[in-house]
């Protein structure tokens, strides 16, 4: 039998082309992300005028793409759910430096920042990353089939740490206003840490197969030959400069966008949005396109994925500093916030226990997804 060959995304040919034939077929995927890091180097602790800002959005956007293809590449050789959770953990660990940075900076003034960023994360990838990829998906497909089993469990986990860490500091009575106290903060810290270990350990060993996507012999975008153990590493490296790079660059555009908030009259948690955005496009352009494939699982496993990182990993560590440290934290969320994150998760139970979605439910979710936002600029 005839071993399948490798066959590169059309994504991927269509930008290694438009980088001139000089660069190689392949060769955009290192070059990238090394200009990447070079024009972030340049624009860092300064405040970019309109052409640096149009040549960081542009490095961005190719630090994203050459991203998602490194995850791609490494999920070929570790094969699913470990690819889609290696590009989960990678984003989520260099979010969670960058908010540590930010509170130890930002003192009492980034007391609610681990919130608003968690908060953000969810009600993003929860309403439009996944609203996105169902309503692309559906529009391909028509009907789109998924794991019940593998997507029941991450919501019921995703369920349990928001309710703790996002809700319940609003209504315990040890400390005033939406604060835990150091006990309770430890606490909460551990076991969302335990919960998620024991997510990923459900996921990646005792019962891997629920997370796995249904197969699809006529899938003609699916790279069949795995890569070697170099080219896994080196992507695995490429990976995690071009994710570096995405978050920094991300970061040297808040000063714009903060600007453009100020003309705009717009409440300042929309600039965490904004850059919340911004760093979640590579989980959401791979999200999506697994779910042009016809692979909602694989979308699953990334979309829901990211969020429980972005709880599990960051409230621990955010814990950790502020009980080291002795840094203010909030952790409760307004009432309004609540009620759309409640909304939110009631709408994704319906969504993701089926095993069968259309494109209403894509369209659900993204106006749910455009709620949030109408609201952030108009509370």
């Amino acid at each position: 039998m005839t071993a399948p060959v490798h066959k590169a995304s059309p994504l991927s040919s269509k930008l290694g082309a438009a980088l001139g034939p000089a660069l190689g077929p392949l060769a955009w995927t290192l070059v990238v992300p090394l200009i990447a890091m070079l024009i972030l180097a340049g624009a860092w602790g300064g405040t970019p005028g309109r052409a640096a800002t149009a040549l960081i959005l542009v490095a961005l956007m190719a630090a994203v793409i050459a991203a998602v293809h490194h995850a791609e590449v490494i999920a070929l050789r570790v094969g699913e759910p470990f690819g889609t959770l290696v590009l989960a953990l990678a984003v989520t660990v260099i979010e969670v430096a960058l908010i540590i940075s930010l509170m130890l900076s930002g003192g009492h003034s980034a007391a609610a920042l681990a919130r608003d960023t968690v908060f953000a994360t969810v009600m993003i990838i929860c309403n439009g990353v996944i609203g996105l990829s169902l309503l692309c998906g559906a529009m391909r497909h028509h009907t789109l089939d998924f794991r019940v089993d593998g997507t029941t469990p991450a919501l019921s986990v995703l369920t349990t740490l928001t309710t703790l860490t996002l809700v319940l500091p609003t209504f315990t009575t040890t400390t005033t206003g939406p604060t835990f106290s150091n006990t309770q903060l430890m606490f909460v810290g551990i076991v969302s840490l335990l919960l998620y270990g024991v997510f990923v350990f459900v996921q990646t060993v005792r019962h891997r197969d629920y997370f796995l996507p249904y197969d699809d012999a006529g899938d003609s975008e699916i790279l069949h030959t795995p890569p070697t153990s170099a080219m896994a590493l080196a992507s695995l490296a490429l990976l995690f400069v071009s994710l570096v790079a995405v978050v920094g660059l991300a970061k040297t555009l808040a000063p714009g966008i903060e600007d453009a908030v100020v003309k705009l009259k717009a409440p300042r948690a929309v600039v965490g949005i904004a850059i919340a955005l911004l760093v979640l496009l590579p989980e959401t352009w791979a999200a999506v396109r697994a779910a042009m494939r016809n692979h909602m699982q694989t979308s699953f496993n990334l979309a829901l994925g990211s969020a429980l990182a972005t709880i599990g990993l960051t409230i621990p560590a955010v814990a950790a500093t502020a009980l080291l440290l002795g840094l203010p934290l909030t952790l409760g969320l307004p009432y309004k916030e609540m009620l759309l994150l409640g909304l939110t998760l009631a709408i994704s139970v319906m969504t993701l226990s089926r095993g069968v979605a259309t494109v209403m439910q894509g369209a659900v979710h993204l106006v749910l997804f455009a709620v949030f936002l109408f609201l952030a600029f108009f509370p």
